[in-house]
């Protein structure tokens, strides 16, 4: 058990665990609908696009979620208006504000001295550098998203598996999609002190899909995937600690790394138990 409690000595590693479950949970339950719906690609999109807030908090002296929600919002509702009347199909507007902002963020980060290292903190995070405030943001702005999730969950439900039947109970399509896409812009924020914005879409993603290779059940899509996120959190934070590697890539190695194990092994389902029967 020594090598369990001895990390815990630390607070830093407390805060950094306690970070972990947190994203692991918030980021492995929204991501869910993001796989349903096939919003991968917004996903990392918008976690790319919030560099330039993020920049523009950081020379001005700001804490970095404030300018990193301040973006990711406005992208996201801004790629909302572009691709609503259908003039533009979603996923060009995205690589357009996607390429487009990510290379403002480089640019104007480039302006700072200390441009290498700080690029390389806000694209991979910094786990074991998060302090009593980045947990408190962490904590609060992922109860907002998980008791939003919580509150629309039969909404959400049903424009993700069966827009027709959305649309014929009247639900407010636009807004739904709307509030979805400002709860992965919040979300994304939520997630940046841990694993930075390039391997972001993993702790969407890697979860949930993972999950869904064990259940066709929503409810217990999210449980196994908020679980399989929390882990990854806990057990990434420990490699990180012993094994000296950054926080943020062993976290999302974890998660990979259980992702192949099911894809491989998962009873009745399992690429190897296929070849077997």
């Amino acid at each position: 058990m020594d090598w369990f409690l001895d990390p815990l000595q630390y607070s830093f590693i407390i805060q950094a665990l306690l970070a972990a479950v947190i994203v692991g949970v918030v980021c492995s339950v929204l991501g869910t609908f993001v796989v349903l719906r096939g919003m991968a690609f917004f996903g990392d999109a918008l976690a790319h696009t919030i560099l330039p807030g993020v920049v523009i908090a950081f020379l001005l002296g700001w804490p970095l979620a404030v300018g990193a929600l301040i973006f990711g919002v406005l992208t996201a509702v801004g790629i909302g208006v572009l691709t609503e009347r259908g003039d533009l199909k979603e996923d060009t507007a995205i690589g357009v504000v996607f390429a487009g902002f990510f290379a403002l963020g480089v640019a104007m980060l480039s302006m700072s001295d200390s441009y290498t290292v700080d690029l390389a903190h806000f694209l991979f995070g910094n786990l074991l550098g998060v302090t009593q405030a980045d947990l408190w943001t962490t904590a609060v702005l992922g109860a907002i998203v998980l008791i939003t999730i919580f509150l629309f969950y039969k909404e959400f439900l049903v424009i993700s598996f069966d827009p027709v039947l959305a649309v014929t109970l009247r639900l407010p399509i636009t807004f739904l999609r709307y509030l979805l896409l400002i709860l992965i812009a919040v979300t994304i924020v939520v997630s940046l002190q841990v694993v930075g914005i390039a391997l972001m879409l993993a702790m969407f993603v890697t979860p949930a899909a993972t999950a869904s290779l064990l259940t066709r059940r929503l409810p217990t899509m999210m449980v196994v995937s908020a679980s399989i996120g929390a882990f990854s959190g806990v057990a990434g934070v420990y490699a990180s600690y012993y094994l000296n590697v950054a926080s943020g890539p062993a976290v999302v190695l974890i998660a990979t790394t259980i992702f192949l194990l099911v894809f491989l092994f998962a009873p009745g389902r399992g690429y190897v138990w296929g070849k077997l029967v």
